[in-house]
């Protein structure tokens, strides 16, 4: 029985729907533990590419389950269209589990949550305005849907008539939007309701008992660290708990059960939306880094923040997880730089840090200091081996290492899930 975390360590779209995928089939159960439908992971399966938002990676491995936890928000519209696509692309979805106290993305969320926004002007935050921060605020104020809600009408109208007796007032007297009815909601959900049934679990008792027979579970995040309520660069941040600790309030399995944490980054650092990015580049570096890396958001399709490796980040998501391993993607983005920055600590108000500050105001301040590393020239996108690396990009590999206080598992020299160097096993 083996139970192993994987985490973004940085601000998202580190790659971990490949590292999921790559690393899936060692593992009975992948299990996403928290965030809804802004999430996006990118898998290529059968010979196509596609983007999840709701359902685990591992769903592209057929053998194994594909469990949406209780931590977790769904959008009913967008599983059952993820569901049709990956049945259409000949993959099964006889797998996917969905947590009955998993809370329900409801349409006056995503209007709440795109009105709320546009009010915040020059302050926004940066959502995917699909609902998730008002959707959470209904799961803590106590009056939000949860699926198993679904499984029996009267139940649904209840509740449904409760919150709306909440939210139509701040729809129509905040905001000046039109407010939904119990039936007008009913008429689109509940048949929603039909198709998921056969999905619905009690997850907690499923994960649990698998463990118990021995089964290896993989606990997926959505987002990373940075971008975590309480840990992240609050309020630019999301509405849950990406980070490791996050994947047991998230399930329902105890801490004694987690055997590894295993964070995934960039080799370089993005971020969409807005909030302090220290390493931006914000010129024509940049640009062309973002074109060669694709950094476009799976969601969104907004284009990516883009800039070099931040090492105090990274130590800092170190910590926060307690990683015992780092799967480094987009090493190949990096080819052809005569010589590569890495930030190594900030300066704050003239004064060097090697840690995050201790508040909003000083890592907004927060001045990279960076270490100029040796570049290389090479396309490594066939290498397979650490060995083939060219010298300058196995010394980038161990500088990283060593700036972030955690070994590096393994290394991305490419998009498809075999561009991957392991210089070990997980398992």
């Amino acid at each position: 029985m083996s139970a192993s975390v994987l985490v973004g360590t940085q601000w998202g779209d580190e790659g971990k729907g490949k590292i999921t995928d790559l690393i899936s089939g060692d593992f009975d159960v992948v299990c996403r533990y928290g965030g809804g439908a802004n999430a996006g992971h990118t898998v290529v399966a059968n010979g196509h590419k596609l983007a999840l938002h709701q359902i685990p990676s591992g769903i592209v491995h057929e053998d194994a389950l594909s469990v949406i936890g209780n931590g977790c928000i769904v959008d009913p519209t967008v599983i059952l269209e993820e569901i049709d696509t990956l049945k259409a692309q000949g993959l099964s979805c006889e797998g996917l589990r969905i947590s009955g106290n998993a809370h329900i993305v409801m349409p006056y969320h995503r209007d709440l949550d795109g009105a709320h926004e546009k009010n915040l002007g020059k302050n926004l935050i940066g959502t995917t305005k699909r609902g998730i921060g008002p959707c959470y605020m209904d799961k803590m104020n106590r009056t939000g849907l949860r699926m198993q809600d679904m499984l029996d009408d009267d139940t649904f109208r209840e509740k449904l008539a409760a919150a709306l007796a909440y939210q139509n007032p701040i729809l129509e007297k905040v905001y000046g939007l039109p407010t939904y009815t119990v039936e007008q909601i009913c008429e689109e959900f509940l048949p929603y309701a039909e198709r998921l049934r056969p999905y619905i679990i009690e997850s907690s008792k499923l994960l649990n008992e698998e463990l118990a027979a021995g089964k290896n579970i993989l606990f997926e995040g959505a987002q990373a660290t940075m971008l975590d309520i309480d840990h992240g660069t609050y309020p630019f941040v999301t509405s849950s708990n990406p980070t490791a600790g996050g994947a047991l309030t998230g399930s329902g399995v105890g801490p004694t059960r987690i055997d590894r944490v295993v964070g995934v980054a960039k080799a370089y650092t993005t971020r969409v939306g807005e909030g302090p990015f220290p390493t931006e580049l914000d010129d024509e570096v940049g640009e062309a880094l973002r074109a060669k890396g694709g950094e476009f958001g799976v969601t969104t399709g907004r284009p990516r923040r883009t800039g070099w490796f931040d090492a105090v980040v990274m130590r800092y998501a170190t910590r926060i997880n307690g990683l015992t391993d780092i799967c480094l993607t987009k090493l190949d983005v990096l080819s052809g730089y005569d010589t590569i920055p890495v930030c190594v600590a900030y300066e704050v108000d003239g004064v060097r840090t090697e840690e995050m500050p201790l508040d909003q105001a000083g890592f907004e301040a927060a001045v990279p200091v960076y270490e100029e590393l040796p570049g290389w020239s090479e396309d490594i996108s066939q290498c397979r081996s650490f060995e083939e690396l060219p010298q300058a990009a196995q010394d980038y590999i161990m500088r990283l290492e060593e700036l972030s206080r955690c070994r590096i598992q393994s290394i991305g020299v490419g998009p498809g899930r075999e561009a991957t160097i392991v210089r070990y096993p997980l398992m």
